[in-house]
């Protein structure tokens, strides 16, 4: 699927590690090191400027390598950009070690994936369909 990109930034455009990788890192467009402190959450700009096609998004999310190693993951993951949004994505870091991360320019900080997504249209009725769960949630199925 082709999708519109500008890229303002001073890296290569996302692309894909392996011929089977869901996700493509995004970059840092910092003009120099940026510190986060323990617990400290900052918006790091990427350059990237998307124009995605309707009934699809973008997610962002988590390079595990970085939440594993150095405790720094994305805040609200997934995070979403929708298809009519033109701004400069921006991923919002979190380090939740207990020691300071400089993010460095360039650095891979995020993957995105492409999704297609469905619209609702809601359906009000008075009762929903059994199902063999019912109500259960928050761990009612067990832990093994």
């Amino acid at each position: 699927m082709t999708v519109k990109v500008i890229n303002r930034s001073k890296n290569a455009l996302p692309s894909y590690s392996t011929s089977l990788s869901a996700g493509m890192d995004v970059r840092a467009d910092l003009s120099e090191p940026l510190s986060l402190a323990s617990l400290e959450r900052a918006a790091i700009p990427t350059g990237l400027y998307f124009e995605i096609p309707a009934g699809y998004e973008i997610q962002v999310r988590p390079r595990s390598g970085l939440a594993l190693k150095k405790g720094v993951t994305v805040l609200n993951t997934p995070g979403t950009v929708d298809a009519d949004y033109r701004g400069e994505l921006k991923v919002i870091l979190v380090n939740l070690s207990a020691e300071p991360f400089v993010v460095e320019p360039g650095e891979r900080i995020a993957q995105i994936v492409l999704a297609k997504h469905e619209i609702i249209d809601w359906e009000t009725v008075d009762e929903l369909g059994e199902s063999e769960r019912g109500e259960g949630g928050f761990g009612s199925t067990g832990v093994k």
